[in-house]
């Protein structure tokens, strides 16, 4: 019998027909971006929770998780100034794809942490320009604005970014940044496997999906609806109801236990 295939660059070795295969090289992505010293162990175990959900859910973008998808894709589209709230954990498994979805929707890139130091801001900012974006907000903090409100360390941005935006897309779960953009007038995006988490509730969408599937699925949805009239983007965000698509989103959930 022909021995299974190895995916490389794995810390250990993943046949490509192991039933679970995605799952466990969204781990060794992790793992390396902690001995990157981009991801932090707090950052691992808040991994573990969502796969939780995310096994639940079946490992797939549900329908929900797509409506939701395709309603921020024309949020971001139809603001002025939008920005994406990037940390180590989404540096190491879609830095690329950020990078790109920046682009195709004209939004800027933000580096904002929890667990802020000045060599780790760094270094998920060498990964993002590595990746091709010209600019990575978030790292000179002599540019830095305070959301008040927020005791951690989140409460730092950008001027040019999270604070003088309009839409935020918060690909991690921060529910009292979170409350407080909104409160703030900001519309917030939210990547969140947990429905139940302050983060999902607070935001205007939340995308119950995982981030490898959501932000791939977003550039592609950027690419088709870019071409449509606003009055269409208006119309899908108008028909969209955050509190129901997480309801219908806890019942897939409930069905997959």
């Amino acid at each position: 019998m022909r021995a299974p295939k190895l995916l490389e660059k794995m810390t250990h070795k993943i046949p490509s027909n192991h039933p679970r295969a995605s799952s466990l090289i969204i781990r060794e992505k992790l793992v390396d971006g902690f001995n990157g010293g981009i991801v932090v162990p707090q950052g691992l175990i808040a991994h573990g929770r969502g796969e939780a959900f995310d096994y639940l859910l079946g490992e797939k973008t549900t329908k929900y998780a797509y409506d939701a998808e395709k309603v921020a894709v024309c949020i971001l589209l139809l603001s002025d100034k939008s920005a994406i709230s990037i940390n180590g954990n989404t540096a190491a498994l879609c830095a690329k794809d950020l990078v790109k979805l920046s682009y195709v929707t004209k939004s800027r890139i933000e580096v904002n942490l929890f667990h802020r130091s000045v060599a780790r801001s760094n270094a998920i900012a060498r990964i993002l320009r590595k990746e091709g974006s010209r600019e990575v907000l978030g790292v000179d903090t002599k540019a830095k604005s305070i959301i008040y409100g927020i005791s951690s360390n989140r409460k730092f941005v950008a001027k040019e970014g999270i604070m003088d935006s309009d839409t935020v897309l918060v690909t991690l779960e921060d529910g009292d940044r979170t409350e407080s953009l909104v409160r703030m007038g900001k519309k917030v995006i939210s990547v969140d496997l947990n429905p139940l988490s302050r983060t999902a509730i607070a935001s205007n969408v939340a995308i119950i999906d995982n981030i490898v599937r959501a932000i791939p699925n977003m550039i592609r949805l950027s690419e088709q609806l870019v071409k449509k009239q606003k009055t269409y983007l208006q119309s899908l965000i108008k028909n969209f109801d955050n509190k129901e698509n997480i309801r219908n989103s806890l019942l897939v959930i409930k069905k997959g236990i």
